[in-house]
């Protein structure tokens, strides 16, 4: 992939789109300091996450099929909450071998199946960005500011998609190269229960709040997380004992790019994140 003025195609899901307005937002920011634009697809509609998946098969697969149909396949589909890459490459992968479902899925919508559409989830572009060498200008920016990374449980694949990478370690890695400190703690990969957090409210906030618990022992100044669902879920629901500012990644690695983070973005955490900048730079 050349980086030099590129455009993605781009489906942000329901959270980027509400809930996490920042992480979009924040986004969309980085990415334009490396003159790489986002063309969201028109008319997107839920990739049905798990709650679909869980009660209704044929459904699930019908939600996400539909935005592999709006999207082009001429560039890649650029998609940043790791629930809605999973969603809609199982998809992908069921309609490319399972010919049965692929026929009543186009049947059904009237569009035909682009196997050549490319998934790229935003972990794999900051890959390829850091490998071409877009990053080497931003060391040292993030001044030691100690993080725990937070992936969730979403970027695991299940057994039929295990080949694919799950991109575990790449905040620490990312962070590392920026001038972060990443602490060793045991809960990068522990599920909050964010699936949970209205039916099972209790269950969901004892695992939050062990995560919470674990990041401000591991000597943690913030999370940073991975999913959007996620960072709602920690913030929602962590005791005012546990409370410790929690980041999208996009949101850091714009602070790395220009030391600027935008109070639009601040204003919209639950947890202020701004005493622990005020640290480092200017808020």
């Amino acid at each position: 992939m050349t980086f030099s003025h590129t455009q993605l195609n781009y489906f942000p899901g329901c959270s980027l789109a509400t809930t996490a307005k920042e992480n979009n937002a924040s986004l969309i920011y980085f990415l334009e300091q490396f003159d790489i634009g986002l063309k969201e697809i028109p008319d997107w509609n839920c990739c049905g996450s798990s709650s679909t998946h869980s009660i209704d098969a044929g459904l699930a697969l019908a939600l996400a099929s539909r935005n592999l149909f709006l999207a082009p396949d001429d560039k890649p589909l650029l998609i940043a909450c790791p629930g809605c890459h999973l969603r809609l490459g199982e998809a992908k992968l069921t309609l490319s071998t399972n010919a049965e479902k692929r026929r009543r899925v186009e049947q059904h919508f009237g569009e035909s199946f682009h196997a050549d559409l490319k998934l790229l989830h935003f972990f794999e572009l900051l890959a390829d960005m850091s490998c071409a060498g877009r990053f080497k200008d931003l060391s040292g920016r993030l001044k030691h500011l100690k993080i725990a990374a937070y992936y969730g449980c979403m970027l695991a694949r299940p057994p039929r998609m295990n080949k694919q990478p799950n991109h575990y370690g790449l905040i620490e890695k990312t962070m590392t190269a920026l001038g972060g400190d990443p602490v060793q703690w045991g809960y990068s990969g522990t599920c909050c229960g964010t699936f949970l957090s209205v039916s099972r409210p209790a269950i969901s906030s004892r695992l939050v709040n062990r995560i919470m618990k674990g990041a401000i022992q591991s000597g943690a100044e913030c999370i940073v997380t991975a999913c959007a669902m996620c960072h709602l879920n920690l913030e929602i629901r962590c005791a005012p004992e546990n409370r410790i500012p929690v980041f999208h990644f996009s949101e850091i690695l714009s602070l790395a790019r220009d030391g600027k983070a935008s109070r639009e973005w601040l204003n919209r955490h639950l947890i202020d994140p701004v005493p622990v900048l005020k640290t480092r730079w200017q808020v």
